[in-house]
């Protein structure tokens, strides 16, 4: 199944939409109000949509950029397009608009069990960074941190 995704800048209007995709993929989601915190008050937040065709929201990717690094804050594809290359798309864009930023650094952490994810940030030349203990509260995971030069 070929069809056309972009990528944007989120606004306030997408924020319901985002949230949807975040309450269906993460165990202890952000909060609507969170959302809108980003999108309203956080100067640091860049956050970025992936559309399909039929202008309907189908992921998402957030980062804060801050002096000279970016941190991912959060990545999600809906189940309905996984696997076909989205979440490398709103990745890769990230990355691109981070270096646009003079960002010279990004990091974010992962589960250390998540190795879908993982693969895919190694893919993007992410290293290895560290392990944050417990650092995930619905069940006390690890975090792996993962970093790359941009």
């Amino acid at each position: 199944m070929s069809s056309k995704v972009t990528y944007r800048k989120m606004t306030s209007d997408d924020v319901e939409a985002v949230y949807a995709i975040e309450l269906a993929t993460f165990p202890t989601p952000w909060t609507l109000d969170s959302f809108y915190y980003e999108m309203h008050e956080n100067q640091y937040a860049y956050y970025l949509i992936a559309v399909d065709e039929n202008e309907s929201i189908i992921g998402f990717c957030g980062m804060w950029m801050v002096i000279d690094a970016a941190q991912i804050t959060n990545v999600a594809v809906t189940d309905a397009a996984r696997g076909r290359g989205i979440g490398e798309g709103l990745m890769r864009e990230a990355m691109r608009i981070a270096r646009e930023h003079a960002m010279d650094v990004m990091s974010l952490e992962v589960r250390v069990t998540n190795s879908v994810a993982q693969n895919l940030y190694r893919k993007l030349a992410f290293q290895d960074g560290g392990i944050r203990k417990g650092y995930y509260t619905d069940n006390g995971e690890d975090a792996l941190v993962m970093w790359v030069n941009l």
